[in-house]
């Protein structure tokens, strides 16, 4: 099909929930995308902090190719090998003892939201416990998670939310303090919020919710859906502050592009759920799981994380010096692989242009430009993108 066939019949046919950029994305190969009328792309998003590994990865590609020749789905009703090697790589690199595999992060929430309420449920035989969640979250789409959500219009059309549900400020620690109440089952946030700007939690608010928590008997449930995965740094956000949730969620670089998404918990609080709780007819098939597998295999052979915390750093000086050069560039923000510089103009007007120039960006919030690249992005590859980046600002001076 031709490009302006294949956007047009998007138009007729698609719900209408994106506005899309006039591309046709068809292939990619390492960090970059090229369209149907032959353009390249270097990309530094990522398919929204997806592609950890780049595009075109042959080990990838054919671990994925092996098991389609084997088996593509059964259902929970059996054991399947590629679900537990992926279940004993992800409790490994996470420290937490169980998990649930769903089919993205929304679900993986949902998940979390339940088994948080039946702990509590176990505990007192009350239906009456609240959550606590933070302003300028973004946990997902779904009622559940969209209850959760800190951003009134995700949820204005859609009311009403799922009751019981407190927002606290994030990295205000009396904000939550004063929402605790004997009813509070839950405190869920993002290590490192994401759609609300890139703001990484501080030291002394994860380590003053987790006090909270202990203290009350609140389970601390930690969104890391798009920070997790080495994008921080380390393989999950949270390792980096010494504080451990009970719950945790995880999607997007698991699998790499294979639709996965995963909740974790502690033993203890794991044990809540019994047959008949919870269940997905997709989530942990093997094709899914197998996708995971090989992503925990390149990340520990190529030393994936090493190279974040190298090339972090790298892309940090790189942007801070953008910070110093430019006045509508206010600030810095972020860790690892996951950056935002906050503008005084519209961000969707630089991104537009930076992709007129050859360079995929995401925007975060309402005024921030977000920075989300493969995972094996290299220093040259950061230059090429500031190179790129200054020149679209220089059009807004």
């Amino acid at each position: 099909m031709q490009t302006e066939e294949v956007m047009q019949l998007a138009e007729e046919k698609l719900i209408h929930t994106y506005n899309r950029y006039p591309i046709v994305l068809e292939k990619g190969n390492g960090i970059r995308l090229y369209d149907t009328d032959g353009n390249r792309y270097l990309d530094f998003g990522a398919g929204i902090a997806v592609f950890a590994l780049g595009y075109n990865n042959k080990e990838y590609n054919n671990a994925l190719k092996n098991q389609i020749d084997k088996m593509i789905h059964t259902s929970n009703y059996f054991y399947n090998e590629p679900a537990v090697l992926a279940a004993k790589a992800i409790t490994a690199a996470s420290g937490m003892d169980r998990v649930f595999f769903t089919n993205s992060g929304t679900e993986a929430i949902e998940g979390a939201i339940k088994l948080a309420k039946k702990y509590a449920y176990l505990k007192d035989n009350s239906t009456d416990h609240e959550i606590i969640a933070m302003e300028h979250s973004f946990h997902g789409r779904s009622m559940g998670a969209l209850a959760v959500t800190g951003n009134y219009h995700y949820q204005e059309a859609f009311g009403p939310m799922l009751s019981g549900v407190k927002f606290a400020r994030f990295n205000d620690l009396n904000s939550v303090k004063e929402l605790v109440n004997d009813k509070t089952c839950a405190i869920i946030f993002e290590t490192i919020q994401g759609e609300g700007g890139i703001y990484p939690a501080t030291k002394e608010f994860m380590e003053g919710v987790k006090q909270i928590c202990d203290e009350k008997g609140i389970l601390l449930i930690l969104d890391e859906i798009q920070c997790g995965m080495g994008r921080s740094g380390s393989m999950f956000a949270y390792q980096q502050y010494g504080v451990e949730p009970d719950i945790l969620t995880c999607a997007k670089a698991l699998g790499c592009g294979i639709p996965i998404g995963a909740f974790l918990a502690k033993e203890e609080v794991a044990k809540a759920f019994v047959p008949g709780d919870h269940g997905s007819t997709y989530g942990g098939n093997p094709l899914a799981c197998a996708a995971a597998v090989e992503v925990f295999n390149q990340f520990n052979k190529f030393n994936v994380i090493e190279n974040v915390k190298t090339v972090g750093v790298y892309l940090t000086e790189r942007l801070n010096q953008v910070v110093h050069d430019y006045e509508i560039v206010r600030e810095r923000r972020g860790m690892g692989l996951i950056q935002g510089i906050e503008l005084t103009v519209n961000p969707k007007d630089v991104i537009a242009k930076c992709l007129d120039n050859g360079l995929i960006l995401f925007a975060a919030g309402t005024n921030v430009i977000r920075f989300v690249p493969p995972l094996v992005i290299t220093t040259g590859d950061v230059d090429e993108m500031i190179e790129k980046l200054r020149k679209v600002l220089d059009e807004f001076i």
